[in-house]
């Protein structure tokens, strides 16, 4: 029932307005509610569907550590010598990335619950590229590129490290890395949650180094963009899915 006064006032006039209104205030309800279920069911059958991953088809969620990270089975296990790692990394032709977290970052946990989830993002990170994860408010000592040991914590300054994710990734030539600091020797970092699309193109982008060619992603991406579009793919809807299938 309507009121359009103060309660109890004007009774006749709040059950007139009520039966008049009453029954087509419902009538609008289920139109719309139609509507909606009609729109999902079209959505469905003309192409929302295809970015759609359903739960069979995701990676299972990752457990969490003592720290509060998320741990993957494809990270690397360290000794956190970062020159060694990269070393590693280099004699397995990957790329080398430094992936910082924080216990109760929620853009952290999104980024492990969604995208890296999507298996076409996991298998090409496995194949590619050597993680090692570190904490930004840890104590572990880790081995700087020039030798010095260093805790988390205290790396995370030194490479400017200010919030969480932040992922770095390092080229795969050792010596184009040499001794110097992270933040120097980076060939470009992730500041913060990208969604899966992005996310995906910003790997790709760096295990192509087309960075040598193109030195900024956004150019880059607008023409990765313009062949897709001609492939028929839907750009503008992909970008901003939580799931991922390019095709």
């Amino acid at each position: 029932m309507v009121d359009i006064g103060r309660p109890g006032k004007f009774p006749i006039v709040k059950t007139w307005i009520g039966r008049i209104f009453a029954p087509r205030l419902r009538e609008i309800f289920d139109m719309l509610f139609s509507r909606i279920l009609l729109f999902a069911l079209f959505s469905a059958c003309v192409g929302l569907a295809p970015f759609v991953v359903s739960a069979e088809e995701r990676i299972p969620e990752p457990v969490q550590g003592a720290d509060g990270l998320y741990k993957h089975n494809w990270f690397l296990e360290s000794f956190l010598d970062l020159k060694e790692d990269l070393e590693e990394a280099a004699a397995e032709k990957k790329h080398f990335v430094v992936w910082w977290e924080q216990r109760g970052c929620p853009y952290c946990e999104r980024t492990h619950l969604v995208n890296l989830r999507i298996p076409k993002i996991v298998n090409l990170i496995k194949k590619k590229f050597t993680i090692v994860q570190l904490n930004l408010w840890g104590d572990k000592d880790v081995t700087d590129f020039d030798g010095n040991v260093i805790k988390e914590k205290d790396l995370a300054r030194k490479w400017s490290i200010r919030f969480t994710p932040t992922i770095q990734f390092f080229h795969g030539d050792p010596k184009r890395v040499g001794k110097k600091p992270g933040n120097k020797a980076e060939v470009m970092r992730i500041p913060g949650y990208f969604k899966p699309f992005h996310f995906y193109m910003l790997f790709k982008y760096v295990d192509d180094r087309a960075y040598d060619k193109e030195p900024n992603f956004q150019r880059w991406l607008i023409g990765e963009g313009a062949e897709m579009r001609k492939e028929g793919i839907n750009i503008d809807k992909l970008i901003w899915a939580d799931d991922l299938k390019l095709k």
